[in-house]
């Protein structure tokens, strides 16, 4: 049976022509913090928030087809990390509950063949970012003490058994994340420190006052007005409380990590515990927004003194990792400043030399998530190429690339730690289903653990092809279709089609799997999903990956409409119902494409899209991005790939729009504003041209919390069933108000 949505947190607005669907019946100052060690405290098994969240209950689907309903009631695996010996992996496994409108993490640990898995903790907080301290005795998190407003989350430990819960920080803005060092005498904690000035900092005499005093850029990022930021705080550990804690970047107005994305990878210990590696982009204001040159800094604990290991490295330098023999430092590092989605190479270096050497000269992909083998001479990583996310290792003196994983695997991995000098453990996932933890052994990958087979088990799965489509420039393009259940080409049945448009716009369309912009779930609901590998996606050399920059209207538009034209002529595709979809540049996708399709869509869905590109480079934040992709500001007149960006924004063509259009977006949003989905809506409106738009006022780019997220894959479908499946779902209209 279908969910019944509780109270929406937060007001939900949808606008729409009547008739109308009735839902509701879903960084300047001198800095300070204070770092002091209250003591440490009994970590609280607290209820105050809500009811445990457990697995929820699940009912296979009469029709056996995958549903909203299946989506939300999935686990979600995450943070295998194995125990010193090799013997257990910890993990997380997350539920939701609709209900409370929110999810929870749970601790796990099972044996190293995946047997015995076990529940460690059982409380209505959160645990994250368990790991293994006192060589696998214990296990250290990160989990809320209490409950209210003023509860942070800080520094819990346990016993490997899950007893013996205790805080040992006390942070006045919590922690966020943390590194024991290998001698387990210290830790690095990651919490926060005041950033700019309020009213109330000028002036005292106004307490109360809410503005905002602003004199330079990046004064807000992505979701949030930049009020604090992280740094990296070392303390003395004793086994049960800490001390000294020293903030290491005190009196500067940097980031460590950096966000948005920046975790605890940007923080490494060498293995003597006697110096610590951040990174960090050292410059605010508009030096900050044009710039991605971060650096990693090497932190003496003894002396207090930092030293720019990357200096004179331009673009981005970050996830550092000491070699387990204490000889090299590898990271990933980028060239060019201000181009963030430039090739990531592995670095090493000889830390006895000091010698800086390049590892993929010679290797055509980007890399991420790397991690040494316990020997010392090779590093393993993960790396786009050609459709799917494999696992590599590059060796440190040969810079032979190999593919560990096996070719025929169609998924992707993610969060690997090497198991000895012969195995990895990963979590893998693919179009059809979440992750998983895996592990890789002789190019075999086996499951460790099955949290969503009894869920999986019940449904009719869709099928996954990889189609090598013509281009108009002769090239071929991987494109990955998705097939509805039961489906059969020789039929005589016609199916409608989704185009999905990826967004980044330099991300991968792999075998990724999304609780929201889920193909799997697109094609139960009996869509032909194409998903087109469109010029600027990485996994295809760098030529195919660098292409889209200054060029958003071009190229890659062409291949979204080779895509949909291959696939149009085939005999079981309803050609006159193919809708367009996408989120971010893939909302900007559909609004271009709106434009420029010439009748090839009948239905399109845009969230959180670009819609005027002089707007949008005056609204964003980080303006490295803007400066790289569009290729300058519109006010270069003599600057011509700027010019022609502008002058192809997709506002300039809404003359031409002529096809039904549903706009979502979420008003934190900060990279782009909401503004901009309510121009594409006011635009349609205008031209009277069906559209919908839906509005959530507490969501950022993207939809997070569960009801929200039901409310929206509701009205997605709901829009492209009322166009795309004309007569066949008499649910599709909306009702009137």
């Amino acid at each position: 049976m279908p969910l019944r949505l509780a109270a929406v947190t937060g007001e939900i607005r949808i606008f729409a022509p009547k008739p109308i669907i009735n839902l509701m019946n879903k960084y300047l100052i001198p800095l300070a913090m204070s770092a002091t060690l209250l003591g440490a405290a009994s970590c609280s098994q607290k209820t105050e928030e809500g009811a445990i969240i457990e697995k929820p209950a699940f009912e296979p689907p009469a029709d056996g087809i995958f549903n909203i309903d299946a989506l939300e009631a999935l686990g979600r695996v995450s943070d295998p990390v194995p125990s010193p010996d090799g013997s257990r992996i910890l993990l997380g496994i997350s539920y939701e509950s609709v209900e409370q409108n929110r999810s929870n993490n749970e601790i796990y640990v099972m044996n190293a063949d995946g047997s015995d898995l076990t529940r460690l903790t059982r409380t209505a907080g959160s645990e994250q970012g368990a790991t293994w301290i006192d060589g696998g005795q214990r296990i250290a998190f990160i989990a809320t003490d209490g409950s209210g407003d003023d509860a942070k989350p800080q520094l819990c430990v346990m016993n490997a058994d899950g007893s013996g819960r205790r805080t040992v920080s006390d942070l006045e803005r919590g922690v966020a994340g943390f590194r024991f060092s290998p001698d387990g005498k210290k830790v690095v904690l990651v919490s926060t420190v005041k950033y700019g000035r309020t009213a109330a900092d000028a002036y005292p005499d106004l307490p109360k006052s809410t503005g905002r005093i602003i004199d330079d850029l990046m004064y807000k990022h992505w979701d949030e007005w930049v009020t604090e930021v992280p740094h990296p705080f070392v303390a003395d550990f004793d086994g049960s409380s800490l001390s000294n804690i020293k903030d290491v970047m005190a009196d500067e107005p940097y980031e460590s990590p950096m966000k948005p994305w920046g975790g605890i990878e940007s923080l490494a210990w060498s293995p003597d515990s006697k110096q610590l590696v951040y990174v960090s982009r050292k410059k605010t204001g508009m030096a900050y927004a044009i710039s991605t040159n971060s650096d990693l800094y090497r932190y003496d604990l003894e002396t207090g003194k930092t030293e720019n290991l990357t200096e004179g490295m331009m673009g981005y330098d970050t996830n550092p990792a000491y070699s387990p023999d204490g000889n090299y430092l590898a990271w990933l590092s980028m060239e060019r400043d201000g181009y963030e989605a430039d090739k990531n190479r592995i670095f090493v270096m000889d830390l006895r030399s000091g010698e800086k050497t390049d590892l993929t000269t010679a290797w055509d992909y980007t890399a991420d998530q790397i991690a040494w083998r316990p020997d010392s001479k090779e590093i393993l990583f993960v790396a786009p190429y050609q459709g799917c996310t494999p696992v590599f290792s590059i060796n440190v003196a040969s810079k032979e690339v190999k593919m560990l994983s096996d070719t025929a695997d169609i998924c992707d991995y993610a969060s690997i730690s090497p198991l000895g000098n012969d195995k990895v453990i990963a979590l893998r996932h693919s179009m059809l289903y979440p992750n998983e933890v895996f592990v890789i052994a002789g190019r075999k990958a086996t499951p460790l653990t099955k949290v969503n087979d009894e869920i999986l088990s019940s449904i009719k799965a869709p099928k996954v092809e990889k189609v090598m489509v013509p281009t108009t420039d002769g090239k071929e393009m991987c494109t990955w279709v998705v097939y509805p259940p039961e489906f059969d080409p020789a039929s005589d049945k016609k199916y409608p089609a989704i185009l999905y448009c990826q967004g980044g716009p330099q991300q991968a369309v792999s075998q990724f799997w999304s609780y929201r912009w889920n193909l799997m779930l697109m094609a139960s609901n009996g869509y032909i999903v194409i998903a087109p590998n469109r010029r600027g996606l990485p996994g295809f050399g760098t030529e195919w990956n660098e292409q889209i920059s200054g060029d958003y209207p071009g190229q890659n538009m062409q291949d979204y409409l080779s895509a949909v034209d291959f696939m149009k002529e085939k005999p079981y595709v309803d050609a006159a119902h193919i809708g367009a979809v996408g989120a971010s540049y893939g909302g900007f996708s559909v609004y271009m494409l709106a434009g420029i399709h010439q009748g090839r869509f009948a239905a399109l869905i845009a969230h959180a899209g670009i819609f005027n590109m002089e707007a949008q480079y005056l609204e964003t934040e980080e303006m490295w991005f803007a400066n790289w992709d569009m290729g300058g500001a519109y006010w270069e007149k003599d600057n011509a790939t700027a010019q022609r960006t502008f002058a192809n924004s997709p506002h300039r063509f809404v003359d031409r729009w002529d096809t039904p259009i549903l706009v979502t977006h979420g008003e934190y949003d900060y990279r782009i504003l909401s503004s901009q989905g309510e121009m594409a809506f006011n635009a349609a409106k205008l031209r009277g041209i069906p559209a919908e738009m839906l509005i959530f006022p507490d969501e950022n780019h993207w939809i997070l919390k569960p009801q929200n997220a039901i409310l929206w894959q509701r009205v997605f479908f709901r829009w492209l069933d009322r166009w795309l499946k004309p007569g066949q779902n008499t649910e599709a209209e909306a009702p009137e108000a």
